[in-house]
């Protein structure tokens, strides 16, 4: 579980956290997050994007000071500061994915009451809450599954945390249903890791899983190049299909990483690739 939320995660936050801010637009804020969103997301240069989102978080956090409740602007501060936690030290990154997961759930009880407490509501109360979203919520509803998740994968040596999979897991699947289109087809993505955590001999679901890497890789029209490198690492190593491992990666290495919108996260994801392949006879 633990070894899977660390792989997970830094493949999926990375990539949730900058491709959320491009969305994320208030009447103080809209031009410039509007154009650093572009400039981030549109970089093929990962060093210098890691070196500036420190100060786009600063940033961030001082509109904050002035409007404390604007959905838009919490989203924004939840993304960048799950960003940031991967690229810093175990502790770093427990301090910013908690401030994170409490931006994102300040973003999601404003925007929908149901939202609000979903962290420590039992069970049976969650499910309630959670079933009464709708597709104008999902926005949020994904920015706080995505959020919950980096903090448990930051916190993974607290098992009280970890308990806490199953609520992510339904929140994740309501918005499926709601939108599985969302974030280039992210809900699968974060789906079908979730369900390759274990083999299927101990409880796992791993062809389900498979089924939802492959939703998600058809919702981006194979563009969007993270998806594959998941598959590969989450799947193809679960079940030992060494052919199909081996497939995926070499797409994503053979592909043009340009694309609007998604050239940041697929020069991270050809350099993942190219890490895994290597490595490939080794592990197979």
């Amino acid at each position: 579980m633990i070894i899977f939320l660390r792989k997970l995660i830094v493949s999926l936050i990375f990539v949730f956290s900058l491709s959320g801010c491009a969305t994320v637009v208030t009447s103080i804020t809209a031009q410039l997050a509007e154009d650093l969103s572009w400039s981030i997301l549109n970089s093929n240069d990962v060093e210098t994007v890691r070196e500036a989102i420190p100060a786009y978080l600063v940033m961030i956090d001082s509109f904050l000071r002035s409007s404390p409740d604007d959905p838009a602007l919490l989203m924004a501060a939840s993304s960048l500061n799950g960003a940031f936690a991967i690229f810093t030290d175990e502790e770093r990154s427990k301090l910013l994915t908690t401030k994170s997961f409490d931006y994102a759930a300040r973003a999601a009880c404003v925007s929908k009451p149901a939202m609000c407490g979903l962290n420590d509501a039992k069970f049976e109360d969650f499910k309630i809450d959670v079933d009464q979203l709708e597709a104008e919520d999902v926005q949020f509803a994904y920015t706080l599954a995505v959020a919950w998740t980096s903090w448990m994968q930051a916190n993974s040596d607290d098992w009280n945390v970890i308990a806490q999979l199953s609520k992510v897991k339904y929140l994740m699947n309501r918005i499926i249903e709601l939108d599985e289109t969302w974030d280039n087809g992210g809900p699968h993505l974060y789906m079908g890791g979730l369900e390759t955590v274990l083999p299927a001999s101990m409880g796992g679901n791993p062809e389900v899983g498979r089924a939802h890497f492959e939703r998600a890789i058809a919702l981006g029209e194979g563009r969007f190049l993270m998806t594959k490198v998941v598959f590969a690492e989450n799947y193809a190593k679960l079940v030992f299909d060494k052919a199909l491992h081996d497939q995926l990666l070499r797409e994503v290495i053979a592909a043009d990483p340009e694309a609007e919108g998604m050239t940041l996260t697929n020069t991270v994801a050809q350099k993942q690739a190219k890490a895994l392949l290597a490595d490939s006879d080794d592990y197979f």
